[in-house]
């Protein structure tokens, strides 16, 4: 399930058509905030509890107060990942308070890689690697549908044997 277009029609307005990630990311991101909370909360409880005295065990209230905090900045970050498809190349665009936007000229690209570890499997999720001749160039799309993610793959490769061809 894609977030879809931010922009609406903006293709025919000559502006990018923006789609967003999968809601699956924010789940798979939420749960390792959650389980990773749950390990240090115990670990900031038993151990100055066990060592120092038990009023130090009220040290354990830390990492939840620590994660909730991070829930909502997990929120945001998802929100603020994007991609577009545009003629000549590829717009990635992700960051909260300092934004970052790549451009990936179809003709540069290297390689295109699709990786899902086992917890993205599990969540039906897919990560787009994009390597190109400048490292600085490089990007990263993750959260995407596994279809979504091989029809970029192949789209990507047309596109970029078309291009460099025409070099």
């Amino acid at each position: 399930m894609e977030t879809g277009s931010l922009e609406g029609t903006g293709a025919a307005a000559g502006r990018p058509v923006w789609r967003g990630l999968r809601p699956g990311l924010l789940r798979v991101r939420r749960l390792l905030l959650v389980v990773w909370t749950g390990v240090l909360t115990v670990a900031a409880g038993l151990v100055p509890g066990l060592l120092v005295g038990p009023a130090w065990a009220a040290c354990a209230l830390l990492p939840p107060v620590f994660a909730a905090w991070c829930w909502r900045l997990l929120g945001r970050n998802w929100r603020s990942w994007r991609y577009a498809e545009r003629a000549d190349d590829l717009l990635v665009s992700r960051g909260v308070l300092w934004r970052e936007e790549t451009v990936v000229p179809y003709g540069r690209m290297q390689l295109v890689e699709v990786t899902s570890g086992p917890l993205e499997r599990r969540f039906g999720l897919a990560t787009v690697q994009l390597h190109t001749a400048a490292a600085a160039t490089d990007a990263t799309i993750p959260g995407l549908d596994p279809a979504e993610a091989e029809r970029l793959r192949d789209r990507l490769t047309e596109l970029g044997q078309a291009r460099s061809a025409g070099l």
